[in-house]
């Protein structure tokens, strides 16, 4: 062939590539028949009406599990000052604007569950009107508007509306502390949307810039965003340019900018083992993948039969191969089926890489330490199953297929409300957990703790008892089995022998200490008990109850009220609103020549912070009426006791004394005597008192 026959060649070829990039960007169709503008915006009304009568139910479900550590015990939420900079080992470190949502919760509410609940069904709608969007417009492109042009809207509005109902998805939206999986998906679909909506405009530069925005506040909202580029990628290659290398010569500034936010991640991820994240947990690479290979297809079967569904599958890691054989082999098979269907049926494999790719940074070797397992990570990758379920079906059976859907909706929403209840109270969910997880020595661990926190001890200890047999080497298993047993007469030696052992599991473990030192000073002690406090405050210098229950403990001790003195204080610079501690620190001061001034001024304190604390009252009207000139001031107090305590005999006793010091008022003394003998007969002094004035009146 002559240079100039090779030159003609080359240019023909040069014009057909570039008329075959040209035909891959053609403007994708308009919708057409019933379903036009109105179409759309009836179908989002139902997307939202839809998905507020499955949730309905979930909005009085109380805080449970990990939303102590994320809510209740989160001091970064409590100022929106600070919310921006959550502490690393946080259950919201590295993730400041899930963080922030939950100071808008706490500034707007408090701890009022309701506004937290209606949150996250705010973002989980928002993440289905965005998959609506993306759905929508993606079987509009030119490679799926001739199969799907006309019903693009109802199957687009199919997806969603089932996507929003699946069970499987109230881990993410009702358990209230993984927002931070729905959050992070909304920003993952905004991210994917605002591609899209690029790709149809004449101006696309700003919509990229607006996908950016939105891959940068999924950044910072949950880490497993970082798989964003590589989807969009995947989207463009198979729905857009035809190639990557296409949508990369078209878009390269834009993806440069989307992989910039990697750079964000990095940073955010520092200190990211402290959140139970990584190799340094005690599992391997190999074990957490053998781990993954069963989750990713019980993730498959949850998303085709959404039963049993679990709040926790504990920690359990596979250790041998053998054990997850037939999971590995699915596994492998839906892989390379994956692989296969991007080159041959480039739409069919999409749906597997998001299925897969999402999933992966949580479920393949990366080591999840605490929760190797958990159904809120299919949150986004369940779209895909969907996807390719309701496109299939409607190619198959055509039209007839709207009422399947609808079919599927209403009962995958039944059963979304069923699962709601479950979340009703933490007995009904752990209870489930354990139910459906017997093994799960930590839901049985949770269940326990709960059955304790309503004094419903004897069941606490059996689920204690269980969760060590499951796990011998549970010290807060132990910890908590002695508090329970601390509850029950006579079981006060089984109480102390459990943080014993609690501490030979865990030396370093702080409550175990102090309630250990607790018991013991049930036990009589002493010493033993003040041994057991010091070590809990070397090891945690700023434990407000430790140091005032070794001060209360030092007070009884002659020679060493100074000592408790010191401890007091120390307890109220740690928490100067600590109104029991402030009362502990008046009862020790008015033992003291010349700090009675000092005395009333903290019992004072006592009772601003806490005007119903009988015991501050009381003490206030005991050095009260010491002072001269005082006594109607004690006569108050002691009044204010009896009130909110009808059933205190010391304080009916005391007002008797007092009254009988001021003229006229004998006869009010008589009868908070005569109180004081109802409820304790045994006080002999009063007896003799009354016998005197009855001898008195009787002259």
């Amino acid at each position: 062939m002559s240079k100039k026959s090779r030159a003609r060649a080359a240019a023909k070829a040069a014009t057909s590539a570039k008329a075959s990039a040209v035909s891959c960007v053609v403007p994708p169709s308009k919708p057409n028949g019933v379903f036009d503008r109105w179409g759309t915006l009836l179908a989002s009304g139902i997307i939202v009406l839809v998905a507020f009568a499955v949730y309905y139910n979930s909005f009085s479900g109380p805080f449970t599990f990990d939303d102590r550590f994320a809510i209740a015990d989160n001091p970064s939420i409590r100022q929106l000052g600070s919310a921006l900079s959550p502490p690393p080992a946080a259950a919201t470190g590295g993730r400041p604007v899930l963080n922030l949502t939950f100071a808008l919760n706490y500034a707007l509410g408090g701890m009022n569950v309701w506004g937290y609940h209606a949150f996250n069904l705010t973002i989980h709608v928002l993440a289905g009107l965005t998959l609506f969007g993306v759905v929508r417009r993606t079987l509009l492109r030119p490679v799926l508007s001739g199969r799907f042009r006309k019903e693009a809207v109802l199957l687009a509005l199919a997806v969603a509306v089932i996507w929003i109902v699946h069970p499987l998805q109230t881990e993410a939206v009702t358990y209230i502390s993984q927002r931070a999986e729905s959050l992070m998906g909304l920003f993952y679909l905004l991210t994917l949307y605002c591609f899209v909506r690029g790709t149809d405009s004449a101006k696309p530069a700003r919509w990229q810039v607006l996908s950016v925005l939105a891959c940068l506040f999924g950044v910072v909202s949950k880490e497993m965003i970082i798989t964003a580029p590589v989807i969009v990628l995947l989207y463009d290659r198979t729905f857009v340019a035809g190639s990557f290398r296409e949508a990369w010569q078209a878009r390269w500034r834009y993806y440069l900018g989307l992989a910039g936010t990697w750079l964000l991640l990095a940073r955010l991820m520092v200190g990211i083992h402290q959140r139970n994240v990584g190799f340094d947990q005690g599992i391997t690479w190999w074990n957490y993948a053998l781990t993954s290979c069963r989750s990713v297809v019980l993730y498959l079967k949850l998303t085709v039969w959404p039963h049993p569904l679990v709040l926790d599958y504990g920690t359990d890691i596979v250790q041998r191969a053998t054990e997850v054989v037939p999971y590995a082999l699915a596994l492998a098979i839906l892989l390379v089926g994956t692989v296969i269907a991007l080159r041959r049926w480039p739409m069919v494999g999409f749906a597997g890489a998001w299925f897969f790719i999402i999933l992966s940074p949580t479920s393949s070797v990366v080591p999840i330490a605490l929760q190797p397992m958990g159904e809120h990570r299919v949150y986004l990758s369940l779209a895909a199953v969907i996807g390719l379920v309701v496109l299939g079906l409607n190619r198959w059976i055509g039209r007839q297929s709207i009422i399947v859907f609808a079919a599927a909706a209403v009962g995958l929403g039944w059963l979304t409300i069923q699962r709601n209840k479950d979340y009703g109270s933490e007995v009904a969910i752990w209870s489930d957990t354990v139910e459906k997880c017997p093994d799960n020595a930590r839901a049985r661990y949770n269940l326990g703790t709960i059955l304790m926190g309503q004094h419903r001890s004897p069941e606490a200890i059996s689920q204690f008892e269980a969760a060590l047999r499951l796990k011998p080497d549970y010290a807060e298993a132990q910890n908590n089995l002695g508090i329970a047993l601390n509850s029950i007469p006579d079981r006060l030696p089984e109480a102390i022998s459990a943080y014993e052992e609690a501490l030979r599991l865990k030396p370093d473990y702080v409550d175990a200490h102090y309630n250990l030192g607790v018991d013991l000073c049930k036990a009589g002690r002493i010493p033993e008990a003040i041994v057991q406090y010091e070590e809990a405050l070397r090891l945690k210098p700023d434990y407000a109850e430790a140091h005032k229950n070794l001060g209360r403990t030092l007070a009884n001790i002659p020679g060493r009220l100074p000592e408790a003195i010191g401890q007091f204080e120390a307890a109220l610079q740690l928490d100067p609103d600590d109104a029991e501690a402030h009362n502990n620190l008046g009862g020790a001061l008015s033992n003291v020549p010349g700090r009675l001034p000092e005395a009333i001024g903290h019992f004072e304190e006592a009772v601003r912070i806490k005007p119903g604390y009988a015991d501050a009252h009381y003490n206030l009207g005991v050095v009260l009426a010491k002072i001269p000139g005082r006594l109607s001031d004690a006569i108050a107090e002691y009044e204010t006791v009896v009130r909110i305590n009808p059933s205190d005999a010391e304080a009916h006793m005391d007002l008797g004394y007092a009254l009988m010091q001021v003229p006229g008022r004998r006869p009010e003394a008589i009868s908070h005597f005569q109180a004081a003998l109802r409820i304790r007969p045994d006080l002999t002094q009063v007896q003799q008192t009354l016998a005197q004035l009855r001898a008195k009146q009787s002259q």
